[in-house]
């Protein structure tokens, strides 16, 4: 697969990957704490807000992967 369409394909997947983390990320919240004092606010938005990186690095090594054209 050619450089460019690897990005371009990498680059959508991370536009609708985090577009749908934050929709979920904001659900979960608001349901499960509403009422919550504000300390776990912090807990979770910090887990939260870090647990998105793991998913974008490996869609990000998989752009910048080398290409591998058959020749040696």
């Amino acid at each position: 697969m050619p450089l460019r369409l690897r990005k371009l394909i990498g680059m959508i997947a991370l536009i609708v990957f985090i577009g749908v983390y934050i929709v979920i990320v904001l659900s979960v919240a608001s349901v499960r704490f509403a009422d919550a004092p504000w300390w776990s606010h912090l807990i979770f938005f910090a887990v939260g807000g870090l647990l998105w990186v793991p998913p974008a690095m490996a869609i990000i090594k998989w752009m910048e992967r080398p290409v591998d054209d058959g020749r040696r």
